[in-house]
């Protein structure tokens, strides 16, 4: 079953990142050059999420801080 999900999936994703070219191509043909490169942005998204380069959803990618977050600084307690 998991990989029928799977598979689904990464067609839809396959499917979503054609739209986006098409997309993407009428807008830079009509010179929408801001359109233009927030289709580019979904586009190379959508392929970072089928190649499992970025995760799927934000929540999924702030499971904490990372690790080079800086902590703040430890204060003295008062008595």
């Amino acid at each position: 079953m998991e990989q029928i999900y799977g598979r689904r999936r990464t067609e839809t994703l396959d499917y979503i990142q054609s739209m986006l070219g098409q997309l993407r191509t009428m807008a830079q043909a009509e010179r929408c050059d801001m359109l233009a490169y927030l289709i580019e942005m979904a586009y190379l998204e959508t392929g970072d999420i089928i190649r499992g380069v970025r995760p799927t959803s934000i929540a999924d990618g702030a499971a904490g801080p990372s690790p080079t977050a800086k902590k703040p600084p430890r204060t003295a307690r008062n008595p």
